[in-house]
C-alpha cells in the first residue's frame, strides 16, 4: 500500500484536500481528530499529570490546555512527547486497517509532518499551498483568530516555501475547489504508475 504524507500549513485548505481524497475513495487517518479523541480517553490521565487542572468532566480542555503551553516552548515540547507516541500508534493501526481492508493508497493527515518527522513513515509528501494573501484571509477570518495566535501558529510551522521544497507533490487550493480536485486527481494518477511500475502492492 502506497502511503501520502499530507500537509500544509495553517489556512492552506489542507481539510478541504484532504475531503477530496476521501470523496475518491482513499482513507484518510486526521491526526488532530485523532488528538481530539484522545484528550477525551486515552490521553487524560498523562496530560493531567503533567498539567494538572486543565480537565473538565473527564476530558482535556484544549482552551485550559493551550493557555498553559501557548506561550512556553518547554512547556509545549513536553506535550507534544506525551501525545505524538500516541497518536502515531493510531496512525499505526489505521494503516494497518485499510492494508486489510484492500486500499492501494491511504493518506496520513499530518500538520506537522516534516516537523515531527513523520514524514519518513510515509512514500511521498503532498504538501497543500496557496498565496499568502489568501492564506491569511481564510484565516483571521475564523472565529477567536487574532493576529497574534496566527503568528505563533505560523512560528511553529515550517515555511511554506521549505514544505513546497520538501514535498514529492503540491496542491494548490488558491486556485479554487475544481482545480484542487482535478490536482488530486493527478496525484493519483502518479501513484498508481508509481505504484505499479514498482511492482507496489
Amino acid at each position: 500500500m502506497y502511503v501520502l504524507g499530507l500537509t500544509g500549513s495553517i489556512g492552506m485548505g489542507k481539510t478541504t484536500t484532504a475531503g477530496i481524497f476521501r470523496k475518491l475513495g482513499v482513507p484518510v487517518h486526521d491526526s488532530d481528530a485523532a488528538v481530539h479523541a484522545l484528550y477525551e480517553g486515552e490521553a487524560v490521565a498523562a496530560v493531567e499529570a503533567e498539567f494538572p487542572g486543565v480537565t473538565r468532566e473527564g476530558r482535556i480542555d484544549r482552551t485550559l490546555l493551550g493557555a498553559r503551553v501557548r506561550d512556553d516552548p518547554v512547556a509545549m515540547r513536553r506535550l507534544e512527547a506525551l501525545v505524538h507516541p500516541m497518536v502515531r500508534r493510531k496512525r499505526e493501526a489505521f494503516l494497518r486497517e485499510a492494508a486489510s481492508a484492500g486500499h492501494k493508497v491511504a493518506v496520513l493527515d499530518v500538520p506537522l509532518l516534516f516537523e515531527t518527522g513523520a514524514d519518513k513513515e510515509v512514500d511521498a509528501a503532498v504538501v497543500v499551498s496557496a498565496p499568502e494573501a489568501v492564506q491569511k484571509a481564510r484565516v483571521i477570518g475564523r472565529p477567536g483568530m487574532t493576529a497574534e495566535w496566527l503568528q505563533v501558529i505560523m512560528e511553529r510551522q515550517m515555511p511554506d516555501a521549505e514544505k513546497r521544497r520538501r514535498a514529492q507533490f503540491i496542491i494548490d487550493t488558491g486556485r479554487g475547489l475544481v482545480e484542487a480536485e482535478n490536482q488530486v486527481r493527478g496525484v493519483l494518477r502518479a501513484v498508481a504508475a508509481t505504484a505499479a511500475g514498482a511492482g507496489r502492492n
